[in-house]
């Protein structure tokens, strides 16, 4: 991941702008855009931006530059098409940007059991992130933890709360080293989530909480 510049989901949506997220963070936040279509004017602004930035440049050189401008026009025209915003899985779908990153729905996750109250989908080592899904029984406490390095979180369903607040169906944590916190799972549905992580937690507090945590 863009190590230590990514601390806010403002900072997140800028690399997505400028294309240089790792894939399976570009793929959270294609799917936080499927589900929160309203934050695409926040990636508009800032494409609008870097295109103001590019116009100030001084002009170069373009190889083959009517060859590109041909294959330019013949692209068809995007239509922009705002669907509604997803409220969760009902439907057991995740969203296409998700399905299509690793090709299976909601309905069909290989989930394996950790710990009690908390499943996991491990995807692997991908473009130099540790990638899973994970599933959080409704009003469980996972143990107080932090980070060596940034961990994205995208809330596919139901909901948890931490030091922070509220993150639901659609949000995106984004946590580091500077963040120590004790998530919890609401208890009206479990909480399902994708996770990009780019160094492993680290556990905090104390000995008996942490047992306890562990064992839910």
């Amino acid at each position: 991941m863009v190590h230590n510049q990514i601390d806010t989901v403002d900072a997140l949506m800028a690399h997505y702008v400028a294309g240089s997220l790792p894939e399976p963070a570009r793929v959270l936040v294609a799917a936080h855009l499927e589900m929160q279509p309203a934050n695409r004017s926040i990636v508009r602004d800032l494409e609008a931006l870097a295109g103001e930035a590019l116009e100030l440049l001084p002009p170069s050189e373009i190889a083959a530059r009517d060859a590109r401008l041909a294959a330019i026009f013949a692209t068809p025209a995007a239509v922009d098409v705002i669907p509604q915003p997803l409220p969760g899985l009902q439907t057991g779908k995740f969203p296409q940007a998700l399905r299509d990153f690793i090709g299976f729905d909601a309905d069909d996750v290989p989930w394996r059991t950790k710990l009690p109250g908390f499943k996991q989908y491990d995807l692997g080592h991908i473009d130099g992130c540790e990638v899973s899904l994970m599933w959080i029984r409704a009003g469980r406490t996972l143990p107080t933890h932090t980070h060596e390095g940034v961990e994205l979180t995208l809330v596919l369903d139901g909901a948890f709360n931490d030091v922070r607040g509220r993150y639901g169906p659609g949000d995106i944590s984004v946590a580091d080293d500077s963040l120590v916190h004790r998530p919890v799972a609401e208890n009206a549905r479990p909480c399902i989530a994708l996770s990009v992580l780019e160094a492993p937690i680290k556990f905090r507090g104390s000995l008996p909480r942490l047992i306890g945590d562990l064992l839910g």
